[in-house]
């Protein structure tokens, strides 16, 4: 009896987790996330595209999105631009570059293709990237360009001078 009574929970241990996705997929949910890293957008029986979002955004994956979904919309998904903030150092938006680089593989002749898009943060999303057609396995990188800080160029400066010091201790101990 009791053999059986394990049995039976283990079953349902495995059996709820997908009883509950299931729930959620039906209910009509907007989001639903199938794993880390691999999102649906796009309803059940939607036509939709599969494309990869990488780069500095804060959910980056693999993205089943409707089609006709703009570039935006798909960053947007991804959570936007992800903030740097080092040493309690908050990130200046205005200062911020974004790099959009969208890969395309051309499956007839075997070739890749990639357009960049470089605009400021603070500027107006460019018209030839609002109106771009996205296409199923695109990839889509997004890059956070920005002017280096004091506590970067700190780093550097202090990693050298260590470098250095360390060099200089380990000659002197050799040469004794």
């Amino acid at each position: 009896m009791k053999k059986h009574l394990t049995i039976t929970f283990g079953i349902l241990f495995l059996i709820f987790p997908v009883y509950e996705t299931l729930k959620a997929q039906a209910g009509g949910s907007q989001v639903f996330r199938l794993s880390e890293g691999f999102v649906r957008i796009a309803e059940s029986g939607q036509l939709a595209d599969t494309l990869t979002v990488w780069g500095d955004v804060s959910a980056p994956g693999r993205y089943i999105i409707p089609r006709n979904t703009t570039v935006h919309e798909l960053i947007s998904y991804a959570r936007g631009p992800m903030t740097a903030n080092r040493a309690g150092q908050r990130l200046d938006w205005s200062k911020v570059r974004l790099e959009v680089t969208i890969s395309r593989y051309n499956s007839e002749n075997g070739s890749e293709t990639s357009e960049t898009y470089i605009f400021r943060y603070n500027e107006p999303f460019p018209a030839e990237l609002r109106n771009y057609p996205l296409r199923n396995d695109d990839i889509i990188s997004l890059e956070v360009l920005r002017r280096p800080s004091f506590v970067d160029w700190l780093g550097v400066v202090t990693s050298v001078l260590g470098a250095t010091a360390t060099t200089i201790i380990i000659l002197d101990r050799l040469s004794d």
